[in-house]
């Protein structure tokens, strides 16, 4: 059985990986750490938000001898349109080679982006403020809450670990 290590203890991201691996690699153990990104607890930049999911990975392999590691990472990122909330999946195995993914592209509200930038808290601790919530991040997240939950924060995830892990499905076409 394949054993996959996620550098989160976020149930909401262990979720997504453990649901992506099934479908795509079939039964596995998932074991989820805390390990360091590396990156500020709000990443803003695209730059920052793949340094703290490739972080994520190579620590959680690290730490624990697994097939797979896989670190997550969601952050905000601005351009020419405005601000965008994303993720970022890398996944390493133990060979030491990626697979990477970015998933979401919420466009986020400038009210939200300004007190993020301007209080350098994470976004979910600033929703839960505006909304009166504790823990939004390991429940719907954001974007559940601006879709109405028809794309919650596990699903924003689950999408991109399975892309991620075509590389490694797919492995003829990347060597």
């Amino acid at each position: 059985m394949l054993k996959i290590v996620v550098g989160s203890k976020n149930p909401v991201k262990i979720g997504a990986v453990e649901s992506a691996f099934v479908k795509m690699m079939g039964e596995c153990e998932i074991i989820g750490v805390s390990v360091s990104s590396g990156v500020p607890d709000m990443p803003m930049s695209f730059d920052e938000i793949v340094t703290g999911a490739k972080n994520r990975a190579q620590a959680a392999i690290e730490l624990v001898g697994a097939d797979y590691g896989v670190g997550l990472e969601g952050g905000m990122d601005d351009s020419n349109l405005g601000t965008f909330l994303m993720g970022f999946v890398a996944i390493v195995d133990k060979q030491g080679a990626w697979g990477y993914s970015i998933g979401g592209g919420l466009y986020m509200p400038d009210k939200i982006v300004k007190i993020v930038k301007n209080s350098g808290r994470e976004l979910g601790d600033v929703m839960d403020e505006l909304r009166g919530l504790q823990n939004t991040k390991q429940h719907e997240g954001c974007v559940g809450y601006f879709t109405d939950n028809l794309i919650d924060r596990k699903e924003s995830f689950e999408k991109p670990t399975i892309s991620a892990l075509s590389r490694f499905k797919k492995k003829e076409w990347f060597e």
